[in-house]
């Protein structure tokens, strides 16, 4: 399996975070995107860094495996860094070399935005890596039932969020396995003017849809010889059931929130 991208991938475990309710994760990972905007200084982002880490230790998936997977995502990382070291003129001046110049509010702004995309990513990425594609599904499905009163298609919205986030790191393999196909046939898409680069990608796009669908319709005959007809009548082998763990959890993390909200005054 490509490591290159980890959102997507599921890593079987029996950790206490995999055994969570599917939905106790979906909701607190819900806020967590809220409340890191939230952070404004060093204590509160320590705060939000120390429960992330934290879920990631519990959750016993290999930190080498983490770190690689977000390999992509460094890159972003350290370029949203940079850009603020070199447009925010906010401060104190701590460095100035001929038309650099660097001031505290752009070390502080770089960090901090550099932080938020960290921490999203990493909290976002351990839902699926601890959670199967169908307990995504049916908690997405549960979470939504209100909207059938008012016809609203959960059950199919649910299931497509689901397809759609396992088939992440399926498209990446295809899309790893033709670029080194291409490359073997004499295509360079690392060098070169922008336009000739550009134009390299377009044997790469052409079989990768052709695959995408392929596998698309693959995934539909396999659900229609299977019976699937729709969320209507369908049962579930195992029926989501919050535990006193789930409810730990929720007062852990609303401890984290008011920790955040009593940090912010700082």
């Amino acid at each position: 399996m490509s490591n290159s991208l980890i959102i997507g991938q599921y890593v079987p475990g029996q950790s206490l975070v995999h055994k969570l309710d599917p939905r106790t994760k979906i909701t607190i990972i819900f806020f967590f995107v809220f409340i890191v905007f939230f952070a404004n200084n060093l204590v509160s982002y320590t705060l939000l860094t120390v429960f992330a880490l934290a879920s990631m230790f519990i959750s016993r998936v290999p930190i080498r495996f983490i770190l690689k997977g977000l390999t992509p995502v460094w890159f972003l990382i350290v370029f949203t860094f940079i850009l603020h070291l070199f447009v925010t003129k906010e401060g104190t001046l701590i460095f100035d070399l001929y038309i650099f110049e660097f001031y505290t509010g752009g070390v502080i702004q770089g960090f901090a935005i550099s932080m938020r995309f960290f921490l999203l990513i990493l909290m976002t990425s351990l839902l699926t890596l601890t959670t199967t594609p169908i307990e995504i599904t049916d908690a997405i499905e549960d979470m939504l039932h209100p909207l059938k009163k008012v016809k609203f298609p959960v059950h199919e919205l649910a299931l497509m969020m689901s397809i759609s986030l396992r088939f992440i790191p399926t498209l990446m393999q295809e899309t790893e396995k033709i670029s080194r196909a291409q490359a073997s046939r004499g295509v360079d898409f690392k060098t070169g003017p922008i336009k000739e680069r550009a134009k390299a990608v377009v044997p790469l796009l052409v079989p990768l849809f052709v695959s995408a669908f392929k596998r698309a319709e693959e995934l539909a005959m396999a659900m229609e010889a299977r019976g699937y007809q729709g969320g209507e009548g369908r049962t579930k082998l195992r029926e989501l059931k919050i535990e006193k763990r789930d409810i730990l959890i929720y007062v852990l993390f609303a401890c984290v929130i008011a920790g955040l909200i009593y940090t912010r005054n700082y």
